[in-house]
């Protein structure tokens, strides 16, 4: 019932989180010689552009397929959770981009990119923030429930608040420079259909296979009157978290809080 990922589907259907990511790029403003991190680098489009900045940089992902796949690009990529990093005061930077909303677990997460910065290293990232897909979560909740399956055991996602990951990134000892929250519908390069077959696995896992796909139409109707535009192009109704978190210089231990 977990998140699966095909390298080629999410080409074909979700390009646009990577094309989309130089934002997040430019608050990192990495610089040569940098050491980063791409935590959660999925196919490795934005490590190449990390590396492309004369960076050396090291991408992990859990997805064997996506890790695969960035191989093919020369890139330096390792199959690891983010929740379990085993880095010990080795990066300048620790860069995540459309990844932290499917780690439920954002304490760890975060505790071991402090573990992994260097004093006065920086945390960069965008992800899934709060109100984030909020339409597509209803109808797909709603669908479950009519079938007396329990949409918050299945639901993969963690969408926080700003005050709420502040918070957390101050409890753990971070500086934090910059966090805003901020709506952006993205019109997809297929359709809902395929937005569902890429992200909402484990919403479609519940089910038996014969139920799926008229599980799938329920949900696309519900949505379409919503997320679908006069001329057919479907959007996604995204909310981004992006922040910018500095570990300070004399914080050399975790949890120092200053």
């Amino acid at each position: 019932m977990g998140q699966t990922w095909n390298s080629e589907t999410y080409a074909k259907n979700a390009r646009f989180v990577s094309d989309l990511g130089m934002p997040v790029v430019e608050w990192l403003n990495p610089n040569p010689g940098e050491r980063i991190l791409d935590l959660g680098c999925g196919d490795g489009a934005l490590t190449l552009k990390l590396q492309e900045f004369g960076c050396e940089v090291v991408g992990i992902d859990s997805s064997p397929n996506f890790i695969q796949s960035a191989n093919l690009l020369g890139l330096d990529v390792r199959l690891l959770d983010g929740h379990h990093l085993n880095f010990d005061n080795e990066f300048d930077a620790v860069f995540s981009n459309a990844v932290l909303h499917w780690m439920k677990q954002p304490d760890r997460v975060i505790e071991g990119v402090w573990r992994s910065l260097k004093p006065g290293g920086r945390f960069v990232g965008e992800f899934g923030g709060h109100g984030n897909v909020s339409k597509i979560v209803t109808a797909l909740h709603t669908a479950l429930n009519k079938r007396g399956i329990d949409p918050d055991q299945i639901n993969p996602w963690y969408f926080p608040t700003v005050e709420e990951y502040r918070s957390r990134l101050e409890a753990t000892g971070f500086r934090v420079s910059e966090i805003v929250l901020f709506p952006r519908p993205t019109a997809l390069p297929t359709d809902i259909r395929g937005w569902l077959s890429t992200f909402a696995n484990p919403f479609t896992s519940a089910l038996a296979m014969l139920d799926r796909d008229a599980f799938l139409e329920e949900v696309i109707s519900r949505l379409e009157p919503d997320l679908r535009d006069s001329s057919g192009c479907w959007f996604a109704d995204y909310v981004r978290l992006r922040f910018s978190a500095v570990k300070p210089l004399d914080s050399a231990d975790f949890g120092l809080s200053i």
